[in-house]
């Protein structure tokens, strides 16, 4: 296979998919159940048909390609990843992974292989969980995750939950449960992800065969009080819903340290209302994001948020709530995949190295309960989630290249155990 035939494809792909952004020249903003996911959407369709894949659409907005094999029946491989954003992300992160799964069926048309069962491509929707707060929101549907009480129960920042959002789009949400494959029905997945870190480009690595990713909890929390006077209300009299918060915010970063393993805490997202500069704050919101390759690590800091949020309340007088948005374990990925992977990369010559996930993909969703693998293209400088995030085309060419080696492999039912050619679920 040429390389430069599977850059330019790929090249092609991304700088057209690039065009489906609310903030032209601030980056690659494509938040689910929108207009920009959708023209994103129906691009994915014409390229996947073009390839000659079967192509739909699922109640969840995922959209999938599939390359018949001989026995329908037997377990799919399945490639891909998620189509929507951050705000102003770059134009790499998840969709990259999209047009690598197309470019990989367009692959093994082209090296005529036999295929024994089918290969799919997907594009899952609302992986970052951005609008909504939660995450995996297409892959979680697949798996049968989701239910019209939870499209209920999430809403975005404007009140706005995923039932009535997925309304708008043109889904209907009351048909949620009919994205989930049946339990069997997938093989194995693969995915293809920029790195998003600097470790890659930094070494001057071609590759990164991902072994393990970390696990993560997300959490809304609400901190309640009182608004008053900014200048007339004593200090010693007031219920300041912006002070318990601060007491909690500023130990997180300190608890996630004491670990010193990886394990991180976040908050990315704060709102206080009423929201005046001369207001005692009434009510105080902000988001948690704990990551570690330790579960107990990621419960542990959790327990410790409850307990620093009863006592902020206890001093200050005010009340809490606290949601959780997200919740999944640290994931091992598939050592037999990752061997194949290590031989398709020698027998190619291209450099690799192991390593683990500090962001989670779909892969860490699906991955649960299906073997799954995931390949790393180095990112430029380690910049991801903003404008200026890139990665070689190239690169990602490579990256295609390699999963069609894996690909190959299992479609001719070669180099693979029984259990993965049998499917979980």
């Amino acid at each position: 296979m040429e390389i430069k035939k599977v850059t330019e494809r790929i090249q092609n792909d991304l700088e057209e998919l690039a065009r489906f952004t609310a903030t032209p020249g601030s980056g690659c903003t494509r938040l689910p159940f929108t207009k920009e996911a959708r023209g994103a959407v129906e691009y994915i369709k014409k390229e996947m048909a073009e390839a000659g894949l079967l192509v739909w659409e699922d109640a969840a907005g995922n959209v999938f390609g599939i390359l018949e094999g001989e026995n329908r029946e037997a377990p799919c491989i399945m490639m891909g990843s998620h189509y929507d954003s951050v705000i102003n992300g770059g134009n790499f992160d998840g969709i990259a992974g999209v047009a690598c799964a197309i470019e990989v069926a367009r692959q093994l048309r082209e090296r005529g292989v036999p295929r024994k069962r089918s290969f799919v491509a997907a594009g899952f929707c609302d992986e970052e969980g951005t609008r909504f707060g939660t995450g995996f929101f297409g892959s979680g549907a697949m798996l049968g995750k989701w239910d019209v009480e939870a499209c209920q129960r999430f809403k975005d920042t404007a009140g706005i939950s995923v039932y009535e959002a997925m309304e708008e789009y043109g889904l209907d949400p009351k048909r949620i449960k009919e994205a989930e494959w049946r339990p069997g029905s997938i093989g194995c997945f693969i995915e293809a992800h920029v790195e998003q870190g600097p470790v890659l480009a930094a070494k001057g690595t071609e590759l990164g065969l991902v072994d393990c990713i970390v696990g993560i909890q997300r959490y809304m929390v609400t901190v309640k009080g009182r608004a008053d006077h900014a200048g007339t209300t004593p200090m010693d009299m007031r219920i300041d819903a912006m002070e318990m918060a601060g007491r909690v915010i500023s130990s997180l970063p300190g608890w996630a340290r004491e670990y010193e393993d990886g394990t991180v805490a976040t908050v990315g997202y704060i709102h206080a209302s009423p929201g005046g500069i001369n207001i005692v704050a009434k009510e105080v919101q902000f988001s948690v994001d704990i990551r570690s390759r330790s579960n107990r690590h990621i419960d542990e800091i959790a327990g410790r948020l409850k307990e620093a949020l009863e006592a902020a309340s206890v001093a200050c007088g005010g009340s809490y709530e606290m949601e959780q948005k997200l919740k999944i374990r640290p994931l091992h990925l598939s050592e037999e995949l990752l061997a194949v992977m290590e031989r398709a990369c020698m027998d190619r010559g291209y450099s690799y190295q192991r390593m683990p996930s500090g962001a989670g993909h779909d892969t860490l969703e699906i991955g649960q309960t299906i073997p799954s693998v995931m390949v790393f293209v180095p990112s430029k400088d380690g910049r991801s989630h903003c404008p200026v995030e890139w990665s070689a085309y190239e690169d990602l060419a490579k990256a295609a290249v390699l999963s069609a080696d894996l690909v190959e492999a299992v479609l001719c039912g070669q180099k693979t155990s029984r259990a993965i050619l049998c499917g979980y679920g």
